[in-house]
């Protein structure tokens, strides 16, 4: 570790900075965690997760607050640490995969529930097959997709339902070529001879079924899952937040609702939401984030790290992004005396171009007590 330079460090001389590239990956994961299902989602953490469990495990709380619950595994390493977790996300597709995995801590999908979820019925509906024909997948693939969604409002459960719903985006997300729902057609020059892209979505789907149940598990916690943008929680009994907003990359965007609109969209069976026919690909139309831009951004981050100055702060950050890190670290310190940032080099394989793809960043996580 090294201390900030000696004048900055004077600034607050309750404030200590210091740097650590302790190779916390190498601590092992809880057993539960392996099993956790990795999704094709853009800055997901999934295989920063030991990383992540080496530098929390050190830090003492007993709730955990997660809200950019994104594609769950966060959350449910702090679930398997025994922790209570609250997750949230202003998407609503992350908050159902969050339900089946984190608040969930019993109910699974049986050979009755799947059979359920398979009846042929009559009378449609026949909305996705309607309206994705000639965009995304196949004709039984869309008629797939729309037989099960009308089943699911039949599951006798709350969390049984978050867990076909969970296997759906997840079997679309493996046949979607690159993960995301930016590109139309014809799309077989992206075929690599993947199983993934040669597989329906109904043999997916019966795949994730068996991959999700296998992740439910209860830790003797009830754990809270709200569909909510950040800046309409009250956080309150929270000991530690993980912090993992969408950050303005230096260059494309960070508009997760253009990626990901089909899986939301899905999430809910396109209720309660407005599709933008004159898109090619049908988006949804996203809803307002003060992260998405620079000329809001730094406002945003100081909101945000004011509504849980009362918590442990852990913010996730990547060198390629906007705010820069010190920045974010001299807010931080309006709040919090003693900061601690922790580095780890990382290459991210899911985004929507291979110049992304293949970006080589510096991750951190910083640390506010």
């Amino acid at each position: 570790m090294r201390p900030i330079d000696s004048e900055r460090s004077t600034t607050d001389t309750r404030i200590e900075l210091e740097y650590s590239r302790e190779a916390f990956d190498k601590i092992p994961l809880p057993e539960q965690v392996l099993s956790f299902p990795e999704l094709r989602y853009m800055g997901s953490k999934h295989r920063l997760l030991p990383w992540i469990h080496g530098v929390l495990r050190d830090l003492e709380f007993e709730t955990a607050a997660d809200p950019f619950v994104g594609s769950g595994s966060v959350s449910y390493l702090l679930k398997a640490m025994g922790k209570r977790v609250v997750a949230s996300d202003f998407l609503n597709f992350p908050t159902v995969l969050a339900t089946a995995t984190v608040a969930n801590n019993k109910h699974l999908l049986n050979d009755s529930l799947v059979k359920q979820l398979l009846a042929v019925r009559r009378k449609g509906p026949h909305f996705i097959e309607r309206t994705f024909a000639d965009i995304f997948y196949a004709k039984n693939d869309l008629q797939f997709l729309d037989r099960v969604s009308a089943n699911i409002s039949s599951l006798p459960q709350g969390h049984q339902r978050a867990l076909a719903r969970a296997a759906l985006i997840r079997s679309c997300l493996k046949k979607q070529p690159r993960g995301v729902f930016t590109i139309s057609g014809d799309l077989s020059h992206y075929d690599d001879g993947r199983r993934d892209l040669r597989l329906s979505i109904e043999e997916h789907f019966m795949e994730q079924v068996a991959a999700f149940n296998n992740v439910v598990f209860d830790n003797g916690k009830q754990h809270v899952v709200k569909h909510s943008d950040v800046f309409r929680l009250r956080p309150k009994g929270i000991d530690l937040v993980y912090l993992d907003p969408p950050y303005v990359p230096r260059s494309d965007d960070n508009c997760y609702m253009k990626r990901y609109h089909f899986l939301e969209g899905l999430s809910c069976y396109w209720r309660g939401v407005r599709i933008m026919e004159d898109t090619k690909v049908k988006k949804i139309e996203k809803p307002f984030t003060p992260f998405g831009s620079r000329k809001t951004a730094v406002n945003a981050f100081d909101r945000m790290f004011r509504s849980y100055r009362s918590s442990k702060i852990v913010l996730s950050y990547s060198s390629n992004a906007y705010p820069d890190r010190e920045i974010l670290e001299d807010l931080l310190r309006r709040y919090k005396s003693h900061v601690t940032a922790f580095e780890k080099p990382h290459r991210y394989h899911f985004g929507t171009h291979v110049g992304v793809e293949r970006a080589l960043v510096r991750e951190f996580l910083i640390v506010g007590q």
